[in-house]
């Protein structure tokens, strides 16, 4: 399974990885193993053999180092759906915002992230095209 992507416009848009069809397609195992957390029986197989259990499901080596390092934004590079994904902090019992903080480019605390999203999220200045970054 190939991991590179035609390049797409809204590759520019800093801090987020757009789940397009091709990222679809990339993520399908990937999703199909966050998915299948859903069972309890899975959940308890995979906390007690995370790699065994992954050996289930035609992943890349990347997603599969990638679940077991909860790299979270390289999940959704390597094409993971947010809904699907977020299974695995669930299963870890991490909380929305600590998820959201560690997705977080500038690497903030769960409290930043927390009062960030109170003050109304991030604001669209800088956020918008990554060459914003360097005007």
């Amino acid at each position: 399974m190939s991991t590179i992507r035609e390049p797409r416009e809204f590759d520019d848009i800093p801090g987020t990885f757009v789940f397009d069809g091709q990222r679809n397609h990339q993520g399908y195992h990937l999703n199909m193993f966050c998915k299948s957390l859903d069972i309890k029986e899975n959940r308890e197989v995979f906390r007690q053999s995370p790699a065994a259990y992954l050996n289930r499901f035609p992943m890349t080596g990347e997603q599969r180092e990638a679940v077991l390092q909860r790299r979270f934004n390289r999940l959704l590079e390597l094409g993971g759906n947010i809904y699907y994904t977020w299974k695995i902090a669930a299963f870890d019992r991490v909380s929305m915002q600590a998820a959201g903080a560690a997705m977080s480019d500038e690497g903030m605390t769960e409290q930043e992230f927390r009062d960030m999203m109170l003050a109304g999220g991030r604001p669209m200045k800088g956020n918008r095209s990554k060459s914003d970054k360097n005007r």
